[in-house]
């Protein structure tokens, strides 16, 4: 399977420059999933309702998404990437995950993050799994997650206990802490974990955020396959066997999932 991540900069509040970027970095590339960051057609740092009502859109007919299934028909690949999205009154920070026939699976993010908490309705949409089909005809199980989501280790455990072999991860990385906490996520469910962080800034009148790029993709043993650069665009593809993450043994005698003692895992 090659699975990997697209890093760079969305420019705030030019969505069709992002998508031009988009279609420069994967150009002439394979893949069969590939992960972008978090709000990746708007940019990061809002300021007021008005940019996030213009620079949002529904799923699946806006721009952004149509942009990105006649990458994936194109392609013949999935494309799971983080959208500001709009539903009705209310916004949310989404991923999308866009099938090579077009169609959309909408994932929004339950634990927001800071300021986040200003903009964005609180995710909504139970954590499941979206089983994908390579060009061999294997099946895939992946499941997504959202930057902030990371700390919280029930919904990466969420997704792996639901069957994800693969956990997609688009981000937008301010703290110094996540590429390094996924070798847990990734190890503690023997699961592959691809983190699609940004870079650059968001610059504003009233005040500015950075972001640490550091991609990441984990194997099930919590090996780093690739880390990616701090600064630069990149589109970096692995070729990665999703059969590994079925195997929840630890040793011959300590499996992650059997050996679990579910009756002690309750609040008194």
């Amino acid at each position: 399977m090659k699975a990997g991540y697209l890093q760079f900069r969305p420019v705030f509040g030019d969505t069709d420059a992002n998508i031009k970027k988009i279609r420069k970095l994967i150009s002439r590339k394979r893949f069969d999933l590939l992960v972008l960051p978090e709000l990746a057609n708007s940019g990061y740092l809002f300021s007021n309702k008005s940019e996030l009502k213009e620079l949002s859109e529904e799923i699946p007919g806006g721009k952004f998404c149509s942009a990105l299934k006649e990458i994936c028909i194109k392609n013949k690949g999935h494309i799971v990437s983080g959208i500001c999205e709009r539903s009705g009154n209310k916004f949310y920070n989404s991923s999308i995950l866009v099938y090579p026939d077009g169609k959309i699976i909408t994932y929004r993010k339950l634990h927001l993050f800071n300021t986040e908490k200003k903009w964005f309705a609180k995710g909504n949409l139970h954590l499941k799994i979206n089983e994908i089909r390579l060009q061999n005809s294997e099946r895939v199980k992946t499941g997504m997650m959202i930057c902030f989501d990371w700390i919280f280790p029930e919904t990466a455990r969420t997704l792996a206990l639901q069957g994800a072999q693969v956990i997609c991860h688009p981000s937008n990385l301010v703290m110094q802490y996540c590429q390094r906490a996924m070798f847990t996520r990734a190890l503690e469910n023997h699961v592959f974990t691809i983190t699609a962080n940004r870079t650059g800034k968001d610059v504003k009148s009233d005040g500015e955020i950075s972001f640490t790029g550091q991609s990441v993709i984990l194997s099930p043993r919590g090996n780093y396959l690739f880390k990616g650069s701090k600064s630069r665009d990149e589109c970096v593809i692995l070729d990665i066997d999703p059969s590994e993450a079925l195997n929840k043994n630890i040793n011959p005698q300590n499996n992650l999932y059997s050996d679990r003692r579910k009756e002690f895992y309750k609040l008194h």
